[in-house]
């Protein structure tokens, strides 16, 4: 049982789940607007958001001396270094508008974890805005780059999927926001700091209402895509109602996070 659990930090920490979300999120986008080579953009997204994450979460401590390399955190950083070897690989696979979008997010990356300029904080530390980064992050990498990549025209259709993928990701970190509550610097200045767990909770519930009802905007409505859709969202919301203070970094970070791929794979069941 030992063994399973440091199997099962290491997979979470060295975020190969958080990249397997992204992936699923990107496959998606593939089954969605019937893109048959989507491989490349998936791979890529997929070990870069290995690289990214890592990054984000290690190179602040790493680079102050306060981080230790145990063997998890060696283990992770030799997982880091291959897949920024595979995402380079995938990346010359892309086409060269989608390789210059994807060097703009890898800049958006570097500007949220390291401070450009003299006595200033990076993005990550400015007060309110991180959710946000993040949310646009993700629907950039997992919508906007497989449609560019394979020449998708961006019709209403692809902004709709777009409000409510940014929908969903926003919510999902409501919940690590909620959970990581006492551990957040208060400058930070997330949602709940902001506004109280109590609030967090009835705006995600409001998003979520919202990103069932843009279903009905879409020309091909279906009541298949929006029981689905009722679901997913069903799910979030509970996640989010009883997300707290005491919940353990297993209910964010492995189940919460298992969201985007059970929507995948129930797409791919009911479609």
């Amino acid at each position: 049982m030992l063994f399973l659990k440091r199997l099962l930090d290491f997979y979470i920490n060295s975020s190969i789940h958080v990249a397997l979300s992204v992936y699923a999120l990107v496959r998606m986008t593939g089954f969605l607007f019937q893109i048959t080579i989507i491989e490349a953009c998936a791979s890529f997204a997929f070990f870069g958001t290995i690289v990214g994450y890592n990054f984000v979460k290690y190179d602040a401590l790493a680079r102050t001396q306060k981080l230790q390399m145990r063997t998890q955190l060696k283990a992770i950083a030799l997982l880091s270094f291959l897949s920024l070897l595979m995402a380079v690989y995938c990346f010359l696979w892309l086409e060269r508008i989608t390789q210059l979008i994807a060097l703009l997010f890898f800049g958006i990356t570097l500007l949220y974890t390291l401070p450009f300029f003299p006595n200033k904080k990076n993005a990550r530390n400015w007060a309110g805005v991180k959710i946000y980064i993040v949310a646009l992050c993700w629907v950039g990498v997992t919508l906007f780059l497989p449609i560019i990549n394979a020449e998708v025209p961006l019709t209403t259709y692809v902004f709709l999927v777009a409000i409510q993928r940014f929908i969903l990701i926003f919510v999902l970190i409501l919940i690590f926001e909620i959970i990581d509550l006492k551990q957040d610097d208060p400058h930070l200045k997330t949602v709940p700091q902001q506004i109280g767990v109590e609030r967090t909770k009835k705006l995600g519930s409001m998003l979520m209402l919202v990103f069932v009802g843009l279903e009905f905007l879409y020309a091909d409505f279906n009541y298949t895509t929006l029981i689905l859709k009722t679901g997913i969202a069903i799910t979030v919301l509970l996640f989010l109602l009883f997300a707290n203070e005491k919940k353990t970094k297993y209910y964010s970070s492995f189940w919460a996070e298992s969201i985007p791929v059970l929507w995948w794979v129930l797409l791919l069941l009911f479609q």
